[in-house]
């Protein structure tokens, strides 16, 4: 990351965290225990849930969830496709089909209702939304098509930590909501997630299968809350160590300071590409957790050339997301194809994801900006876009 003179994302880590981590180093206990039990209840009270499950990963806590709502051989999950893979892989590592749906359009990349509704089959069992970049999917539309289907709502909430909808957390409002804690997250503890479940008897299967199928953990026999353990059925190795529960404690305290950081600097960067006649940020001027901060360019021609002068720059980009249902996997296994999904085809062409982190500064996004206009002002119809 050196190379980069602004980064895509970067973290905020300082001596608080260092001292959990040497905390939990100098307590000799290293795997799930009484810190990752502080983290859960921490956690669950942050998102006004009775409970919480932490487990080592978001694609852990998406497949725990799915399981625990009883996905199995032959269930359809209808999932968006404008999503990091893992949201339709956890489908399929629990032996369902993910469906994949649209993208609402250019000002709202969330999951369309409307064709959710029209891809509900008898097979169907429930639907998996992302609050894509921290902004809340239409959840009144979706709550209504799954009762009216009796379909479940699992919430992919990677990019959502500290979001809300009406009032609630989002994670909190669907039949479970899955969190992630990787390094590019709001709040960041390596690697790590976080399951909510609004059946207290999902969150028990959730933390029964992610050690294995144990009825007891090891902290509870070292402990003597447990003598032994029985097996009721086969699980994973999902546990998160107790450096997750002490770095998720002390990011969970920056977590609302940094969203409200991170959406300040989202709020400079639509002012200044309300200039830019040839692009535009989605979500408008609705408020989330601004997760990452994606640029829609006019034309497809015109993003990997951008992406390369910002380079050229030392500014990293990216691209959230290519459509999950073009990879390989997915083409070859379930029939996909160029063409299935237009809408999410033509937003994937036309996304560049820009930098967005707690502790950029306001000059550096006006360094970014100041790139891609100038890229613009050059680029082939930027008059006739002026003109307009």
């Amino acid at each position: 990351m050196a190379h980069w003179r602004i980064p895509l994302s970067d973290l905020d880590l300082g001596r608080e965290e260092q001292e959990a981590v040497a905390r939990v180093v100098g307590s000799g206990w290293l795997t799930l225990g009484p810190e990752v039990r502080a983290f859960e209840e921490a956690f669950a009270a942050f998102c006004g849930a009775d409970r919480a499950s932490c487990v080592s990963s978001g694609t852990a806590a998406l497949h725990l969830a799915c399981l625990g709502l009883g996905v199995t051989t032959g269930v359809e999950v209808i999932v968006p496709s404008l999503t990091f893979v893992a949201s339709a892989n956890a489908v399929a590592l629990a032996g369902g089909r993910p469906v994949f749906a649209e993208a609402l359009g250019p000002h709202d990349l969330t999951l369309d209702p409307e064709d959710v509704e029209r891809r509900v089959t008898p097979a169907t069992r429930g639907v998996m939304c992302v609050h894509y970049g921290g902004f809340a999917c239409r959840m009144d539309d979706l709550l209504a098509i799954c009762e009216r289907h009796g379909l479940f709502l699992i919430e992919d909430a990677a990019h959502a930590p500290g979001g809300l909808w009406e009032g609630r957390a989002l994670g909190s409002i669907g039949d479970a909501g899955c969190f992630s804690f990787f390094g590019n997250k709001n709040m960041t503890t390596g690697e790590g997630g976080m399951v909510l479940a609004r059946d207290a008897a999902v969150l028990d299967r959730v933390n029964q299968l992610r050690s294995h199928g144990m009825t007891s953990m090891s902290w509870e026999r070292f402990s003597g809350h447990a003598a032994a353990y029985e097996v009721d059925g086969v699980g994973y190795n999902y546990r998160p160590s107790e450096l997750t529960g002490a770095l998720g404690r002390v990011q969970l305290d920056k977590l609302q300071g940094n969203n409200a950081r991170r959406m300040s600097l989202l709020d400079r960067y639509r002012e200044r590409v309300r200039h830019m006649p040839q692009a535009h940020m989605p979500f408008d001027d609705r408020r989330g957790t601004a997760h990452i901060a994606v640029l829609l360019v006019e034309r497809p021609e015109l993003r990997d050339p951008l992406r390369r002068a910002l380079a050229g720059d030392g500014i990293q980009t990216s691209v959230h997301y290519q459509p999950a249902h073009l990879f390989r996997h997915y083409r070859e296994e379930h029939g996909y194809g160029e063409g299935d999904l237009p809408v999410t085809e033509d937003l994937s062409r036309r996304a560049v994801t820009l930098p967005l982190y707690a502790t950029m500064t306001t000059e550096q996004v006006d360094e970014v900006c100041g790139s891609i206009e100038s890229f613009l002002a050059a680029a082939p119809g930027a008059a006739s876009s002026r003109a307009r």
